[in-house]
């Protein structure tokens, strides 16, 4: 019996980090249903059920029917035998969360950080200062997980293929006729990365010789606070914050980040934080487990070399 449904998080042929994270965290209801729309499903299967996953629900892709095959794969499913409905707390993720809220008549919580057994969660809000713990109503209770706050703990099960009919587009759908994917770089997912970089006003226009060039020394994605982006120094993809991304990787470095609420909403529940910046008065130091007072135009490549070095 299915006591839980996941969205798998896919770029086609492999899994994204978070789907062993959403797994993790719909355990506490019992025998979790990976629902996988699109991809390589023989593939995919296999490692769902070294994740956890004890059956695997697998539909038909309509890339022209933007989130609509998702959203009615899991409604289908759910509509059958209720059942608590675990997302990742991304874009898509929330539009077809409160879809699928709607559709089934149940409550919704957005953005996460654990989901308990008893059907309440966990949620940082208030530019995480504030912890509360949440409930909503209905038979299949929608929850979108920040990606990063939960560790995945793989737990092997099943994983009992059951496939699903492709269902057909509704009178009020839009289709979409053309489509490009963002391009994908060589460096980490920001909000998957175990280890970010990010780089604040005092960088200046330096971004791709300091934070950049630290970044790929370490293996890690790249971040920025708001200043950075305003400024033009770095992509507003790269945002973190409020009005960003929110980040919880193993290690932050902050580079020039003096530590503006906005920014550190996104990022302060990383495990471990290190800074650099020359001005020791700066609101960052007061959450850092690491700070150097210093000019991060010499810190940064002395860093560089010394990582090389060790390497």
């Amino acid at each position: 019996m299915t006591n839980a449904y996941v969205l798998v998080e896919h770029n086609g042929a492999t899994l994204e980090p978070v789907t062993g994270e959403l797994i993790t965290a719909a355990r506490v209801f019992g025998e979790v249903t990976a629902v996988l729309v699109g991809g390589d499903a023989r593939a995919l299967s296999g490692e769902l059920a070294e994740l956890g996953a004890h059956t695997v629900a697998v539909a038909p892709a309509a890339p022209e029917r933007l989130l609509l095959a998702e959203a009615q794969a899991v409604q289908s499913l759910a509509a059958a035998a209720p059942a608590p409905i675990v997302l990742a707390a991304t874009p898509s993720g929330n539009e077809i969360g409160g879809r699928l809220a709607a559709r089934l008549a149940s409550g919704l919580l957005c953005d996460v950080v654990g989901i308990n057994a008893d059907g309440t969660a966990s949620q940082s809000i208030f530019g995480d200062t504030v912890q509360v713990s949440a409930a909503v109503g209905g038979s299949s209770p929608v929850y979108t997980l920040r990606p990063g706050a939960v560790e995945a703990v793989p737990q092997a099960a099943p994983g009992t293929l059951l496939e699903l009919p492709e269902l057909p587009a509704g009178p009020t759908d839009v289709q979409v006729t053309s489509f490009s994917p963002a391009q994908r770089g060589d460096r980490p997912e920001l909000t998957q990365a175990k280890i970010v970089v990010a780089g604040g006003r005092g960088v200046g226009d330096q971004f791709p010789e300091v934070v950049e060039r630290l970044a790929d020394a370490l293996g890690a994605a790249v971040g920025a606070t708001r200043d950075a982006v305003d400024l033009g120094h770095c992509d507003a993809q790269y945002q973190i914050g409020q009005t960003g991304v929110t980040v919880a990787p193993d290690l932050y470095i902050g580079l020039g980040v003096s530590g503006a609420i906005q920014h550190l909403s996104g990022m302060q529940t990383a495990k471990k934080i290190v800074v650099v910046n020359n001005d020791e008065d700066a609101p960052i130091f007061q959450i850092a487990d690491l700070g150097v007072v210093g000019d991060l135009f010499e810190v940064v490549p002395e860093l560089i070399e010394e990582i090389a070095r060790r390497r």
